[in-house]
């Protein structure tokens, strides 16, 4: 953008992840001057699908995925104990990240709030035709760029482990 760029193709093929950092980068994306295009080039699942959705134009390759489901809390590997309020607020977080997920989903598609819920709840995985009866894909595509046009990697890097 520095450069004077303002339209961006993100090409994404991920397995999800953190639902923090997918919410917070599809804000960013749509709050930024730019027109993006996101093209899953393989498996967009889980917090991906938020990702995905970053995109204003979204396009998806024929042979490719995409998996919605439910948000879990990880506890650790040590067994943890928790008093009723603790488990109150988990479980408070875990709809609330619901809920956002399924709005993001519902304002790119067309679909309600309650019928991405369910899709969640479902566990569903829609391969691009399905995408795109859903309203979630735009256009089945395999070419990923123009010929002649700037390519960056871009790496999700997994934070540093918490020293003891």
């Amino acid at each position: 953008m520095s450069a004077g760029e303002s339209n961006f193709i993100i090409l994404i093929s991920s397995p999800g992840g953190s639902v923090y950092h997918g919410l917070s980068t599809y804000n960013y994306l749509k709050g930024i001057p730019a027109t993006i295009t996101t093209h899953n080039f393989g498996s967009v699942d889980s917090i991906g699908v938020v990702l995905y959705c970053g995109g204003s134009r979204r396009l998806s390759v024929p042979q490719a995925r995409f998996l919605l489901h439910g948000v879990s809390w990880k506890f650790g590997k040590a067994e943890r104990s928790l008093e009723e309020p603790q488990l109150e607020e988990k479980l408070k977080k875990l709809r609330i990240d619901i809920q956002n997920i399924a709005k993001v989903v519902a304002e790119n598609t067309g679909k309600s709030v309650e019928q991405v819920t369910q899709a969640m709840l479902d566990r569903s995985t829609l391969n691009p035709e399905e995408a795109k009866e859903w309203g979630l894909v735009h256009e089945i595509k395999s070419e990923l760029f123009e010929e002649g046009s700037e390519v960056f990697n871009i790496l999700a890097a997994k934070p540093p482990k918490p020293q003891p």
